[in-house]
């Protein structure tokens, strides 16, 4: 089963670049296209895609209401969606993820880059550019005076990837380091999110920079 995309930008540029990155991949579909967050919304509740990549600043509706509506607190079987943008700044970061996206790439990440951002999201996961991820956690370098503890204890190895993963490394550059397959990397991301109860990478990391282990 392919996974299905809808995109949504002002730029018709752009879209057509997406869908050709998009539809080039053998399990998966773009089934709809967008110009502005409403029309994004009302194709998203008519096709319920399983991914869509929306851009910040549309006309009608911008990307982070349109994402508030979907997949906001509340709202029921939400679609996962990715935040694509050229604007790298921190207060449209936060917005998406408190606004239920589960991921935020840049426009000049690259193909690769955005199609690990597609699967990671249709798997349940989450993709943050990496430049992105470090520059806000450098922010909660500070450990918190008692830190978060985890519902079980981490393994040496969930250490490991925690870490790669709070210096902004892709699953890919994990594996690589760790000398892993790229599933296993995704199996203890999978145990680190239900240990740590975070919903996305950028939580995850977020609590090994607050509880001090990248001190």
């Amino acid at each position: 089963m392919a996974i299905r995309v809808l995109i949504a930008d002002d730029q018709e540029m752009v879209r057509t670049g997406f869908r050709m990155i998009v539809d080039s991949q053998p399990d998966m579909q773009v089934v709809g296209e967008a110009a502005d967050g409403a029309q994004a919304v009302a194709l998203a509740h008519r096709l319920h895609p399983d991914v869509c990549l929306f851009d910040i600043r549309m006309p009608r509706m911008d990307g982070l209401e349109a994402t508030r509506v979907l997949a906001g607190p509340g709202v029921a079987d939400p679609p996962r969606i990715v935040i694509v943008t050229t604007f790298d700044m921190d207060e449209y970061v936060y917005g998406a993820l408190r606004g239920g996206a589960v991921g935020f790439l840049l426009k000049d990440s690259g193909p690769a880059l955005l199609v690990e951002a597609v699967r990671a999201a249709a798997n349940g996961g989450s993709l943050v550019s990496p430049s992105i991820t470090v520059r806000l956690l450098e922010r909660l370098a500070r450990p918190r005076p008692v830190p978060v503890r985890p519902s079980e204890p981490l393994t040496g190895r969930e250490l490991d990837v925690v870490k790669l993963v709070a210096r902004g490394r892709t699953n890919e550059e994990i594996a690589a380091e760790l000398f892993v397959s790229l599933s296993t990397v995704k199996t203890h991301l999978g145990s680190l999110s239900r240990k740590l109860n975070t919903r996305n990478r950028v939580e995850t990391a977020a609590w090994a920079w607050e509880s001090g282990l990248m001190a």
